[in-house]
């Protein structure tokens, strides 16, 4: 039964041994000249400008919760789109339901202004 597993380790142990052979030949053979432009935070090629820690407005984090919510409860329909000739009226009626929820929720965010952006 073990037997089997050998190809699959030796790969590992192959796959291994090229990895740390490379890092280790490209430490040995590769030049070390280290300058102040070298060790500079690389943004874009531009140096950078300001601190590299900065806070984040928490709107951010609202609207990737939101898409993320509403992303995912879309994800439902795709289920329904497969089997909604099997499911007749009463998975029609059980999707409207769902679809209104979804609307009337994506319509509370709008009025309290969770998507406007400034």
């Amino acid at each position: 039964m073990l037997a089997s597993f050998v190809p699959i380790l030796v790969l590992f142990l192959v796959a291994a041994f090229i990895a740390v052979f490379v890092i280790v030949l490209s430490s040995l053979l590769g030049p070390r000249k280290n300058s102040a432009r070298k060790l500079m935070p690389y943004e874009s090629g531009m140096e950078p400008i300001g601190a590299a820690i900065r806070r984040v407005p928490v709107r951010f984090y609202v609207v990737a919760m939101l898409f993320i919510v509403f992303d995912i409860e879309v994800v439902f329909f795709y289920p329904y789109a497969l089997v909604f000739r099997q499911l007749g009226v009463p998975g029609l009626m059980a999707m409207g339901v769902f679809f209104l929820v979804l609307v009337v929720g994506f319509v509370y965010e709008w009025k309290k202004g969770a998507l406007r952006w400034e």
